[in-house]
């Protein structure tokens, strides 16, 4: 049966636009200060960002790390970026509550440029169904960053491989893909801001119920002969060196969190 949503249809290609850009950034504060910036930042800093044209995708809390805050932001382009940094750090609610925001941070300079590898690898994402400022603490599940390292810029070989080789055999151990992303290579338009530039990086998020199902898909996904004997060596050539792994627990109100069924 055909589905005739034309307003579904907009938004959907909405989101998508939202999702050309991605930064991921990764905040080192200074110790026991974590929550204090995740309650300062949901109090203010979501809708203050999206009324500028900046979309808070996701902010999470990482588990091997008690004092490092991670978080996703979207635009539809580099001009847009510049555009909604410039109007929402020179604007009255940053300018408000800088101060008190800078105060938890050592550093805030681990910054990735991003963009979706193919059409399939950006975020699905309504952002409609941002938490409220009063929502409840619910469970989020957990999200794993997956970060590889090239040597040169990924390659659309490699897109391949992981779209059609990897993505199979990562689906049937238990991962729920959520998107991928490979580094945006423009210049940086909001310099005030630094990024991480001249790294070639392939970044995938995947979504699990809790920590008892990403242990079981690892268990899964490593007792599987097509993952050791055939994808595993072939993902290793193409590496620069190992891969970095985010355990990340999503905050009360990130949009991206593991959806139950």
């Amino acid at each position: 049966m055909t589905d005739l949503h034309p307003q579904a249809d907009r938004e959907h290609t909405i989101r998508k636009a939202d999702n050309a850009i991605i930064e991921l950034r990764q905040y080192t504060l200074k110790p026991g200060r974590r929550d204090e910036l995740i309650t300062l930042f949901e109090e203010h800093f979501i809708e203050g960002q999206e009324e500028n044209g900046a979309h808070v995708l996701g902010q999470f809390r990482r588990h091997d790390k008690p004092d490092q805050f991670v978080w996703l932001r979207g635009f539809s382009d580099m001009k847009a970026r510049q555009q909604a940094l410039q109007s929402f750090y020179y604007g009255p609610i940053w300018q408000e509550h800088r101060e008190a925001a800078n105060d938890t941070i050592l550093d805030s300079d681990n910054v990735l440029l991003l963009k979706p590898a193919s059409s399939d690898g950006t975020f699905q994402l309504d952002l409609s169904n941002q938490p409220a400022k009063d929502a409840l603490e619910t469970d989020g599940g957990i999200i794993i960053a997956t970060l590889y390292t090239f040597a040169s810029p990924v390659k659309a070989r490699f897109i391949e491989f992981f779209e059609q080789d990897m993505v199979p055999v990562l689906h049937a151990a238990g991962a729920t893909i959520a998107g991928y992303f490979v580094t945006e290579a423009s210049a940086n338009t909001f310099p005030v801001l630094p990024v991480r530039e001249g790294e070639h990086i392939f970044a995938w998020f995947t979504t699990f119920a809790n920590k008892g199902a990403y242990k079981n898909y690892l268990s899964t996904l490593t007792s599987r002969q097509a993952w050791n004997e055939s994808l595993l060596p072939i993902l290793e050539e193409w590496l620069a060196q190992p891969a970095e792994i985010l355990e990340l627990s999503p905050t009360r109100r990130s949009l991206l969190r593991h959806r139950f069924a």
